[in-house]
């Protein structure tokens, strides 16, 4: 586990604004910075940046955080990537990783540097080539589009890398996999007479190539093998180029091959992105959905396009989570995106894919298609084969849509499927009502202890009502500030602490109020007194309440010593002694 201690050290180099800027640009407005957001399609900038709260917040679609935040949203990271991310940045090490992870990231660097000089040799190359140029061109390819992807050329010669490091023979080509050696013990270029399509991983660095043929040949397309820089079922190719249209467009395309994602951006057709000669796993469905509110797998109609589908659809259900969804786009048969788009255009593709069949279709379809419903038993295979990927489905109300439609097929009730299926009830008990608590007096508490953390040595929680989201994230946050020991956390670290908790939106919402209404410096503990005042006002009320009723249902015989202590004190604190029967 990271230190919060670190977390807030690196929140504290790392400044939100420059970071941000690095992505967005940002324009000056009063005290806080503003532009449109990333993370929706909007044209008035609501999306704000805070200097001093290190904080940045879109009042148009409610994205929050810190530094670590964005890099996670905007980029699609974890939080362990973005912290070591954060932390190259200031210059920093991660306490907890051991020295042989701080090795692997200097060799890390190491490869990441000769990936970098492959990628510019393969670059010029390509201009230097006129085959490769007229075949790129022949494919639709314009210079543009050739420059947003960094396509390469790797020269017809059998050591041709050569030109392009000192070193031939270091064993670091090898690790990174441009060089191979055989068995007679010579070096050679893994990639001979290929266009080469970079892939670049979410930081923007070159982790890996694929390489096609030119002309006749086998294979056809030629990968990178794994490296400590490339795993093939974490990343995808086109994503750096395809992340600004995917936010803008909220669907990411899934399409087999690198040819396809170009020649799609060619056409204008810029979300699309490709799998590295593997089947999609669930990291690339997280990854992507992460990314868009939409995902469509767009494969051949034929059938190892619907095998290749199959295998997307199982690797999607333990994946897909509430309020996003997931299609399946065929194309005519002998077709692939490439011919698709140049012979119907982007509109016709674009209408496809609008049209895709949504998860659930494509999976009772094909487990229907295996099945005779016309007999008793082919339906009750139905049930039975639909019966593990159902149980996967981590979406209720989806799982819910499918066990209905396979009721309607089989002929079993849906509780039966649901039995069957040894499903749980989906329908949840109805949370008990409880009181509304204002937040007119909790929500400026909780923007004052944001705002000044050590005021919260000073708040009995106590004096905190049970059944109110403010009061329980207010708790949280004392909490959390009283286990910082002697060094107390800062705003943003706080923040970044209580990731993840119950709380989370509640204290990003008072933190968005105070980006807007911050308070004075020389008011916060007036401010702070007045509303403990108003809470121990506010308790004291619902104490003489509480005994009123029981002495209208008791008498005065019926409360405790201590209860007529109390009563006798909230009397006085209302102003005077009555006489009770």
């Amino acid at each position: 586990m990271i230190p919060d201690s670190f977390i807030q050290e690196l929140l504290y180099r790392v400044d939100v604004v420059d970071l941000i800027d690095g992505y967005v640009p940002l324009k000056k407005t009063g005290a806080n910075f503003a532009a449109c957001c990333p993370f929706h399609s909007e044209k008035s900038p609501s999306f704000t940046v805070s200097p001093s709260k290190q904080f940045y917040h879109c009042f148009g679609c409610g994205a929050h955080g810190t530094a670590i935040g964005f890099l996670m949203e905007y980029t699609g990271v974890g939080f362990v990537d973005a912290v070591r991310e954060l932390a190259g940045r200031a210059g920093l090490q991660v306490p907890d990783e051991p020295r042989h992870a701080a090795q692997h990231g200097r060799e890390a660097q190491a490869l990441g540097d000769i990936m970098t000089r492959a990628a510019k040799f393969y670059y010029e190359q390509l201009k230097a080539s006129e085959r490769a140029v007229s075949y790129l061109k022949t494919r639709g390819v314009s210079g543009e589009i050739a420059r947003r992807f960094g396509l390469g050329y790797a020269p017809e010669g059998w050591q041709s890398l050569a030109g392009a490091f000192d070193d031939y023979e270091s064993a670091e080509l090898q690790v990174a996999g441009l060089v191979i050696r055989n068995e007679q013990g010579r070096l050679y270029d893994r990639f001979r007479d290929r266009v080469m399509f970079p892939i670049i991983n979410q930081k923007g660095e070159v982790i890996a190539f694929g390489g096609r043929v030119l002309g006749q040949g086998e294979p056809k397309y030629l990968n990178s093998p794994e490296t400590p820089l490339f795993e093939k079922g974490r990343e995808v190719f086109g994503l750096p180029q395809a992340r600004a249209v995917i936010r803008e467009t909220g669907t990411a395309i899934v399409v087999e091959g690198y040819m396809d994602v170009v020649a799609l951006a060619q056409h204008g057709v810029g979300n699309t992105v490709a799998t590295l000669g593997t089947a999609t796993t669930p990291t690339h469905v997280h990854k992507l959905l992460r990314q868009a509110e939409r995902l469509v797998f767009c494969f051949d109609g034929d059938a190892a396009g619907r095998k290749a589908a199959w295998r997307a659809l199982e690797n999607s259900l333990e994946t897909l989570p509430e309020q996003k969804s997931i299609g399946f786009a065929f194309l005519p048969d002998g077709e692939d995106p490439d011919s698709f788009v140049r012979q119907g255009g982007a509109e016709a593709f674009r209408r496809l894919i609008v049209e895709a069949m949504p998860l659930s279709d494509f999976l009772l379809r094909e487990l229907a298609g295996h099945c005779d419903l016309s007999s008793a038993e082919g339906r009750a295979r139905l049930v039975a084969v639909a019966k593990p990927l159902i149980g996967r489905l981590q979406s209720p109300l989806l799982r819910l849509q499918v066990v209905k439609r396979l009721a309607q097929l089989s002929d079993f009730s849906q509780a039966e499927v649901e039995r069957l299926c040894e499903l749980r009830p989906l329908v949840r008990a109805a949370p008990a009502r409880v009181p509304r608590q204002a937040p007119s007096l909790l929500r400026p508490l909780l923007r004052l202890l944001l705002q000044k953390p050590e005021l919260a040595s000073g708040l009995p929680l106590d004096l905190l009502p049970e059944h109110s989201a403010e009061g329980r994230a207010i708790r949280l946050l004392c909490e959390t500030i009283a286990g910082g020991g002697t060094e107390a956390l800062a705003y943003p670290a706080l923040l970044e602490r209580l990731r993840g908790s119950e709380c989370e939106s509640v204290l990003h919402t008072a933190a968005a109020e105070l980006m807007q209404q911050p308070f004075a410096e020389d008011e916060i503990d007036s401010e702070f007194s007045g509303a403990l005042g108003q809470l121990r006002d506010g308790e004291q009320r619902r104490v003489f309440a509480l005994l009123q009723d029981k002495i209208q249902k008791l008498g005065v015989s019926g409360l405790s010593s201590e209860e007529k202590g109390q009563y006798l004190q909230a009397l006085g604190a209302r102003g005077g002694i009555r006489e009770t029967k």
